[in-house]
């Protein structure tokens, strides 16, 4: 199995499926399109796996292996990655996060919004998410999207609460979007893939929210499942005023994380997940963060999609399990189960 260029690189069988439903399902790649794929040496074998779909549709791709332009972190778009994006008609980045790259990633995605192209964001993508969540049915998340996502638009106010020790209370301004990144992505908003998540940046949370699953970006993978050591965050007016855990050196990084600038300690991100083939916590934010749960994230409010006025140069998540969730007093989540 070979890359454009004809050098042979193998992958393992078992990519295939989620890279088909990658490249026909989600992306809706069609035979006079180009294809860019941004990727690094660690998820190569990934890359190669998507390319080979594209090939099969009848597409062209180009595939760019960010450490073939400097080292990692990588802090800036090398132009060669931009040159790319700008003729492509549908993007993908698969690799791996590490400090600082937000910035990297955030470059690409301006890109992306500028062009309004289809774009599927793989921050963290694994072998085991290919073979798991990117094999759900995407059609039906996308339903159980559009559920949740007519409901939540109408919501003044979202209660959660979880085992773990949650709870919080959110109030929504009408004016700002909720989104829909379901896995079957569009012009209209690039999406994570796996998909399956609806969000807003809320008005206001108030509330602890017990993090019991994961955090997000390169802390994901330094920490990995928090089950049996979690990170409870108090918030007030969306500001973190206190942190707690067994782990000193978790809260240190977080608390250092969230500390970077004048909004990273706000939460930016409301959001319900919604990939049924996610039944639990893998410790990869990537899958973990579209499990049916509530999970929210502090810093950039994804403005360019929701309408907020203000923005931050961080954005970190966290998860937590089994969460109860109400809208205006109707519940809609219980245990982790859609009651819609």
């Amino acid at each position: 199995m070979g890359n454009e260029t004809g050098v042979l690189t193998a992958y393992a069988e078992d990519l295939i499926p989620g890279a088909r439903n990658a490249i026909r399902t989600c992306l809706r790649v069609a035979p006079h399109e180009r294809v860019a794929i941004v990727t690094d040496r660690e998820t190569e074998d990934i890359a190669w796996s998507l390319a080979d779909q594209v090939r099969e549709v009848g597409a062209r791709s180009e595939t760019h292996v960010m450490e073939d332009y400097g080292p990692r972190p990588m802090l800036a778009l090398p132009p060669p990655i931009a040159a790319a994006l700008e003729r492509a008609d549908v993007s993908i980045y698969a690799g791996q996060p590490k400090p600082g790259e937000l910035a990297f990633r955030r470059e690409l995605t301006t890109i992306i919004d500028r062009r309004k192209i289809r774009h599927a964001h793989m921050v963290s993508i694994s072998h085991r998410i290919m073979t798991e969540a990117m094999r759900a049915n995407f059609d039906e998340v996308d339903a159980i999207s559009c559920r949740v996502l007519e409901r939540a638009k109408r919501a003044k106010k979202i209660v959660a609460t979880s085992p773990g020790g949650s709870r919080l209370e959110a109030t929504f301004d009408p004016s700002i979007q909720w989104l829909k990144t379901s896995g079957i992505i569009s012009t209209a908003k690039w999406g994570n893939l796996p998909g399956g998540e609806v969000l807003t940046a809320p008005a206001r949370v108030d509330g602890i929210y017990v993090a019991d699953g994961v955090v997000g970006d390169y802390l994901c993978a330094r920490y990995g499942d928090l089950q049996n050591n979690p990170l409870a965050v108090t918030i007030e007016n969306s500001r973190i005023v206190k942190v707690e855990c067994d782990n000193a050196a978790l809260v240190q990084d977080f608390r250092d994380y969230t500390s970077t600038d004048e909004n990273s300690d706000r939460v930016g991100e409301f959001a319900i997940g919604t990939n049924i083939a996610v039944s639990d916590v893998i410790g990869n934010i990537l899958q973990d963060e579209k499990l049916p749960t509530l999970h929210i994230a502090f810093g950039h409010p994804y403005a360019e999609h929701t309408g907020a006025k203000w923005k931050s140069t961080t954005h970190i998540d966290v998860v937590g399990r089994h969460f109860d969730i109400w809208f205006d007093g109707d519940q809609i989540m219980k245990a982790g189960k859609f009651l819609i």
